[in-house]
């Protein structure tokens, strides 16, 4: 199956270095259509029907952002192309959804070609890109849902119901006030990266805690933390002390 691009791009060398790299290296996929501005892309956009656009966030009209809200409902995937690890990062990480950094990775972005060719379930797709644009419309750019790609599709699932994460091998664990527990093939270490700002804390090496669903702390045993659910959680020696300071400032 061919893939039909479209590259959204205010920078014509690298609208023509993308091309070219998808043209050369990217088996499968034509670019049928490229444009500059928001209102280019969204003329391309009514005439064409892409598989796939690539779009940058930052344009000189505008945002790539002010491309979707102006498409009723975008029917293909979209890998976001950016110059700079800013705000807008942050959303699309919290929706699972792909971006690429400039300069462009060859490798990089043949993975997320392929992904996108694997990953054309529409309905699954409009829930992330709906969860973006939620996220991207409040001011202060803050997700308050977080798309987790689980062994059986995507959920979406409001952060401060998360109670703690728990590392299973490569594997997270997500365990919710529900008291539903799905699981996401990515390691700990990325969702500590990405909670940090919601008082998240990585408390042992198999957990990361939400500091706002701790019931008791414990000081015998070597110090534990009793949660809102009566998960019981060892504290590592060495994060104990920065976890009273960091419960402290709540």
């Amino acid at each position: 199956m061919v893939l039909k691009a479209i590259i959204i791009e205010d920078e014509k060398h690298s609208r023509e270095t993308l091309k070219s790299m998808l043209e050369e290296f990217c088996k499968g996929v034509e670019v049928i259509a490229m444009a500059g501005t928001v209102d280019e892309a969204v003329r391309v956009l009514s005439v064409y029907s892409p598989d796939i656009v690539f779009l940058d966030i930052e344009l000189q009209s505008g945002v790539g952002f002010d491309v979707l809200e102006r498409i009723k409902e975008p029917n293909f995937e979209i890998i976001f192309t950016t110059a700079f690890e800013k705000y807008a990062i942050k959303a699309i990480k919290f929706s699972s959804l792909d971006y690429l950094l400039k300069p462009i990775d060859l490798s990089e972005l043949q993975q997320a070609v392929n992904k996108a060719r694997s990953n054309m379930d529409t309905n699954i797709y409009r829930e992330q890109l709906d969860n973006l644009m939620q996220n991207i419309s409040r001011g202060n750019m803050r997700p308050e849902k977080i798309c987790l790609a689980t062994t059986t599709g995507m959920e979406f699932i409001e952060i401060k119901d998360v109670i703690a994460c728990k590392a299973d091998g490569s594997y997270t664990c997500f365990m919710m006030d529900s008291g539903e527990i799905p699981m996401v093939s990515k390691h700990l270490k990325e969702y500590e990266q990405m909670l940090a700002e919601y008082n998240f804390m990585r408390v042992h090496n198999s957990y990361l805690v939400n500091l706002r669903k701790v019931k008791k702390y414990v000081k015998t045993d070597g110090g534990y933390l009793i949660m809102e659910n009566d998960l019981q959680v060892n504290i590592s020696p060495r994060k104990r002390d920065d976890l009273i300071e960091a419960m402290k400032r709540l």
